[in-house]
């Protein structure tokens, strides 16, 4: 009797889960349920075996093999900059992602919505179209990465005035206009998450001669990070363990939160002049819209402390960081398929 129910449990998960939301980032990949959530968030890395050409792991399990692979076993990442880089490769982690959401003996093919960056070419988008369905959708729909931002944001976009959304990810900073379901102006910089990383490992390098992997990077911006320098009062300390570049030999140093503000001062610059270039563009009365509604910040890298009252300060428009801002796209696409009708004209390409 326990094994029938169970079994039964089973295909009722199958059968409900016919929609599906996917933020295709650089750095992770998250899928949403409408009336779940988001069911993954995973790194966006594989590990393929070069002696068969075989894909080995994906997501956790293949970052874990992230420079520690012998010469047999490559583990790397097929999303550069926001934009697919090995389209079999994606394939078939869009594959993993599909199956490991629905089970792989699912009743039926889902309605996959996959988020792309907003300068993507159609010949891009027909590739992301036919790796979606290749890998097991019934029907795929691309939507651009700043629509989906904001509707994850709870913007109501289709109203007939301007909005601004500021979407910081992985590998790419994309800002745009939104008005009436469309994107009215937008710019991208190739400035992310990763590039702050490389950028604070970079200065511990130069100023301490201490050599730290990305990783560890990354640790000291989340734990640490500002983007406006702090009085010496509030400063934190991180304590950081490398390998000396003169002995060679381990050490440990402090980092201080001001050091981590200068190391990534070029990178916000980046941001601030993107921002600026998008606002330029924008016509008079939405800019006035914008003025009234303020910014909005998503993306993982839009938790970096001080990162809005930063824009703020150099651009003069209110900005606020949305609630949970690396979901966003992630939750517009659970939304965007929940609603179809309602955001038919932002659905860029379906078959």
């Amino acid at each position: 009797m326990g094994w029938e129910q169970k079994s039964i449990k089973c295909k009722i998960k199958i059968v409900f889960i016919k929609k599906i939301g996917i933020d295709l980032g650089t750095a992770n990949t998250l899928v949403f349920v409408p009336g779940k959530g988001v069911v993954i968030n995973e790194p966006t890395v594989v590990a393929i075996s070069l002696d068969n050409n075989k894909i080995l792991a994906v997501g956790n399990e293949a970052r874990e093999m992230l420079g520690r692979t012998p010469e047999t076993i490559m583990a790397s990442r097929p999303m550069r900059d926001g934009v697919i880089a090995d389209y079999r490769i994606t394939e078939a982690m869009l594959r993993y992602f599909i199956n490991k959401t629905t089970g792989a003996f699912r009743l039926f093919r889902p309605d996959v919505m996959v988020a792309v960056p907003a300068g993507i070419t159609s010949t891009e988008r027909r590739a992301v179209v036919d790796a979606t369905l290749n890998a097991g959708a019934k029907a795929a729909y691309i939507v651009k990465e700043p629509v989906l931002a904001a509707i994850g944001a709870g913007i109501p976009i289709n109203e007939p005035a301007g909005h601004m959304i500021i979407d910081i990810g992985g590998g790419t900073s994309e800002v745009a206009v939104i008005s009436l379901g469309g994107i009215v102006a937008w710019a991208s910089a190739r400035v992310g998450g990763n590039k702050i990383d490389q950028a604070i490992a970079e200065y511990v390098r130069k100023k301490h001669n201490l050599a730290i992997g990305e990783r560890t990077a990354e640790e000291i911006k989340v734990a640490i990070g500002s983007a406006l320098p702090l009085p010496p009062k509030e400063e934190q300390y991180f304590e950081v363990r490398g390998r000396d570049l003169l002995s060679g030999l381990p050490k440990n140093i402090e980092v201080k939160t001001n050091e981590v503000t200068e190391a990534i001062a070029e990178q916000m610059r980046e941001i601030v002049q993107t921002v600026k270039a998008v606002l330029q563009e924008t016509p008079p009365e939405l800019s006035a819209d914008i003025m009234d509604r303020g910014m909005i910040l998503s993306g993982g890298s839009a938790r970096l402390r001080n990162l809005a009252e930063l824009i703020e300060k150099a651009v003069g428009v209110p900005c606020y960081t949305a609630e949970e801002p690396e979901l966003c796209v992630a939750k517009g696409a659970g939304i965007a398929l929940d609603h179809l009708e309602v955001y038919k004209r932002s659905i860029m390409s379906k078959k």
